[in-house]
């Protein structure tokens, strides 16, 4: 009568994080590589990385003139000229360049979490979805059962025109109820379709029954400065600080270093040139002053992002011990007295020691439990990805490393 569910009481928090399933990690991992957003946010990265490559080059090439003039004298020359990088701005450049690098990078690891904690959300609205069809199956079968005994019951005169049209609309209830989880459940595969368009609903794996518990052995600090979202604003202040150096070296003028070789009316001629600009009526000093004030807001939003981290770390934390609290309270006690009750209900009914209406106001009670219970295990599996997300160890569940 009752939709079965494998229900597990969850092990002991350990020092380190439980690894998933390996065909879920695989399936995970395979679907991510292959993401879109991911691959355009790994193209991304090698951009980065090639604007870097190009930051270190030098700053000048040098120079070659060509001098000839017919005058009183002839003059051919021959010169070649350097801008010398005087005040270490290639250096400068190269480390603006690396420090945005460095953001993007982390971007990128934003990016495929993102898409992680998308497909697992999917995979669980999914398996979910089955579930809850299933039931919505179940109940379908059973009020249609309900009804034609009820039927037969008034045929035989014992059950009133009122039950039994109270009974046929339980009926077309259940059949509305049905039809409305097979549309949830299509919405749910859409969901994971959209990252997997190429694997089959039976391809996909199952997610877990018993949730791990979070490692005891975690420092919330040290995670909230490894995530992603955090480095990224890190980052930024590091290429705000490679910034205001790098004006304030463009205030240096950097001189030029000219050398000419050649002969006039057939005597030798050689020439050597410094020149500096003269920076007077531009000090370029208000770019170092945005600078300065570019890496200030940067600070600024760097402090938010790591407050906000942590005060979701802890709030993902409470909200997944609730979760997990009431879960294991359900399996232990919630399972066998939802059984129980269902066939007392059935025979208290067909006994006649409990009315229609009654019967069907407690069977419909028995049934939604069992319903907010599936919503309870999908809300603890939404609170399990949330808590990977916001400690960072997404990776570390499918077992590229450990809790930091």
């Amino acid at each position: 009568m009752l939709v079965p569910w494998v229900v597990q009481a969850a092990e002991p928090d350990s020092e380190r994080l439980t690894p998933a399933d390996s065909a879920l990690a695989q399936f995970v991992q395979a679907v991510v590589e292959a993401n879109p957003r991911v691959q355009a946010a790994r193209a991304a990265l090698e951009v980065s990385s090639a604007y870097r490559d190009a930051a270190s080059r030098p700053l000048y090439n040098p120079e070659l003139s060509l001098e000839a003039e017919n005058a009183d004298a002839e003059t051919r020359a021959l010169g070649i000229s350097q801008t010398l990088d005087w005040g270490g701005k290639r250096n400068a450049r190269t480390a603006v360049a690396e420090s945005d690098r460095l953001v993007v990078e982390a971007e990128y690891l934003s990016t495929r979490w993102n898409v992680t904690v998308e497909l697992l959300n999917g995979l669980a609205l999914h398996q979910t979805g089955i579930e809850r069809n299933r039931l919505a199956e179940s109940r379908k079968q059973l009020m249609d059962d309900f009804v034609a005994l009820a039927q037969r019951r008034f045929d035989a005169g014992d059950l009133s025109r009122v039950e039994l049209d109270l009974a046929r609309l339980s009926g077309a209830d259940a059949r509305i109820r049905k039809a409305t989880g097979a549309a949830a459940l299509s919405d749910a595969r859409q969901a994971v379709r959209n990252l997997t368009p190429r694997a089959t609903a039976a391809q996909w794996p199952a997610l877990p029954a018993s949730m791990p518990g979070i490692p005891s052995g975690a420092d919330p600090q040290s995670l909230v400065l490894a995530l992603p979202e955090v480095l990224a604003a890190r980052r930024q202040v590091e290429s705000a600080d490679a910034l205001v150096e790098l004006r304030r070296r463009e205030r240096r003028p950097d001189p030029t270093l000219s050398l000419a070789g050649g002969e006039e009316d057939g005597e030798p001629l050689i020439g050597l040139t410094l020149t500096i600009p003269f920076y007077v009526r531009n000090r370029f000093s208000y770019e170092v002053t945005a600078a300065l004030a570019e890496r200030s807001r940067a600070q600024q939003i760097a402090d938010d992002v790591l407050q906000r981290a942590h005060a979701r770390l802890v709030g993902a934390t409470e909200r997944y011990e609730l979760s997990r609290g009431a879960w294991d309270d359900w399996a232990l006690t919630g399972q066998a007295s939802l059984t129980r009750q269902m066939e007392q209900l059935q025979r208290l009914w067909q006994a006649g020691e409990l009315s229609t209406t009654d019967y069907l106001v407690q069977f419909t009670a028995t049934l939604d439990v069992q319903e907010s219970a599936l919503d309870l295990r999908h809300a603890l599996w939404r609170a399990w990805f949330e808590w990977l997300w916001a400690s960072g160890q997404v990776d570390a569940w499918f077992g590229h490393g450990g809790a930091r």
